[in-house]
Order: C-alpha cells, then sequence, then structure tokens
C-alpha cells in the first residue's frame, strides 16, 4: 500500500490518496477482500501455539501497511499467552493464546490511522484460519504501557477459535444500507459494493457512527454529532476500521478511489452529523 498527501488546487482541499494492495493469500480458500464479508469477531479461543512462521507473515504482513497518514509512526507487539499466565486481563477481556498490542506516535487523526491498519491486519489473520478480537480496555500490565517514544493504543486478541472464526454477511448484526445512506441518485453497482463493505465494518459497541450521502461518484461520509465538536477516542478508531473495508474493495474492483476533505462540505447542514471525508471514484 502507498499513500501521499496532495494539494488540490481546484477545490482547496488535502487529497489523501491510497493505494491498498489486496493480494489472494497462497494456498488459503480468502483473500482480504472476502474476509471482509466473512471475519467475524471471536471470543472464545483454544489455548494452542501457531508456528513460528506464521507469527513472522504477521509481521511482515504488518510492515508493509501504509497507513493514512505515513507521518505516523507505529509499532506492533505480539504477547504469547499459550500457557494461559499472562495476567493482562481487565474485566472485559479475553483469554486468548495471542495478543497483538499497537502502538502509535500521539498526533492528529493516530486513532484513525490504527483502526485503518488493526483491521487489515484482523483481516489477515482471517484469511489464515484464525479468530480476533479488539479489546478497547485491555493494557499490558507488566511494565510501561509505551515502547520507545510510541504510546500504548489498543490490544487485538488473536488464535485458533473454539467455534467458527467466521459468519455470513446476513448474520452480521448491521443497520440496511437505507438507514446508513442519502441518496441523490440511484447508486451504480461498483457504489453499493463498497457501500456494502462499509457497512459490514465493525464498531465499538457496534455502534455504526457512520452515515453517507452518496452522489455520483462520491460518498461523502458523516458522523453522528457528539456535544464535542469532533469524533472520540474509538469512535476515530472505527472511521479507520470503516476506511480500511471502502480501500480493499476498491483495490479488489480495481477502483482509483481517493478519501478527500472538502472545504466546501463541512459547511452543508446534515441535521445531527459532522462531516469527516469523501471517497471520490477518479474518473
Amino acid at each position: 500500500m502507498s499513500i501521499e498527501i496532495l494539494e488540490n488546487k481546484h477545490c482547496n482541499s488535502k487529497i489523501l490518496c491510497y493505494n491498498v494492495v489486496t493480494k489472494r493469500i497462497k494456498g488459503e480458500n480468502m483473500n482480504l477482500y472476502e474476509a471482509i464479508f466473512l471475519r467475524k469477531s471471536v471470543r472464545s479461543y483454544e489455548m494452542e501455539a501457531v508456528s513460528n512462521e506464521l507469527l513472522q507473515e504477521i509481521r511482515d504482513f504488518y510492515s508493509q501497511i501504509e497507513g493514512l497518514n505515513p507521518g505516523i509512526r507505529t509499532d506492533i507487539s505480539i504477547i504469547d499467552n499459550t500457557n494461559g499466565k499472562n495476567k493482562m486481563m481487565h474485566l472485559l477481556g479475553i483469554k486468548a493464546p495471542y495478543y497483538l498490542v499497537f502502538y502509535s506516535e500521539e498526533k492528529d487523526l493516530a486513532q484513525m490511522n490504527a483502526g485503518y491498519i488493526l483491521e487489515q491486519l484482523g483481516l489477515f489473520l482471517c484469511t489464515r484460519g484464525l479468530g480476533t478480537c479488539f479489546l478497547g480496555n485491555v493494557k499490558p500490565k507488566l511494565g510501561n504501557p509505551h515502547k520507545g517514544n510510541l504510546k500504548f493504543v489498543i490490544t487485538m486478541a488473536f488464535g485458533k477459535s473454539k467455534g467458527a472464526y467466521t459468519r455470513k454477511a446476513v448474520e452480521a448484526r448491521r443497520m440496511d444500507l437505507k438507514d446508513l445512506c442519502v441518496y441523490k441518485e440511484v447508486p451504480r453497482q461498483w457504489m453499493k459494493q463498497l457501500l456494502e463493505a462499509a457497512r459490514l465494518a465493525p464498531s465499538s459497541m457496534n455502534s455504526q457512527p457512520w452515515r453517507f450521502v452518496v452522489y455520483d461518484n462520491r460518498i461523502h461520509v458523516f458522523a453522528k454529532k457528539h456535544n464535542m465538536n469532533h469524533l472520540g477516542r474509538y469512535e476515530e478508531m472505527n472511521f479507520g476500521i470503516m476506511f480500511s473495508h471502502l480501500m480493499v474493495v476498491a483495490e479488489e474492483l480495481w477502483l482509483d478511489v481517493d478519501l478527500i476533505r472538502l472545504e466546501d462540505i463541512t459547511h452543508k447542514n446534515f441535521p445531527n452529523n459532522q462531516y469527516v471525508l469523501s471517497a471520490i471514484l477518479r474518473t
């Protein structure tokens, strides 16, 4: 995946151009695109070890991901809990054989960037036959919750699931697109596919905070407005997760899609919502 920040001279906005590489994983039954429609959160795990080769594949895959902003430094640690003795559990924690701990610089949109990267890791683990679950309140209990100059952000449990680690898309507890979207015209098929992938994105407490205004070749993305004039920590991360779904599908469909913040949209009146970004197909 590559990313660059460009200045749009025509609309006086910054363009974030993403090129997410979606690869079919050799020897597996699905790629990242397909995992979007099958992956589910797993909360019960077998305490079995995976191969060192697979753990290295996870690290290698992470190293190939560039986030929403390449200027934000991040890192991961994988904690082995196959003996079940690691006491990094919280009241809401989940006992798993492995925990992937994510660290980041504290910069603007760092939480969104974290969600964007971690969801791709979660999809990759799904293609490898492993279950995952975001653990928003679980921190490493031993030592400093920092890695160098990077601050702890979130933990993801992963490992072999005791039950199914996938589900059918129709089984996902998500709002219908008709409740999430305002259509200015009948959407084309590729647009429907992008929106369906966005709809299926996981979110904290299944909050599904996104709303979409769909017009021609663009999706204007809004967040349900809060009392404070900014996205909360986990809500910002939720949007990073959703944007990763959009961009994985765009790459699968060979669509050149830019994520753009349009200054003129920020002044539009969309009651009880605040503007986030626009996904625009290059024509």
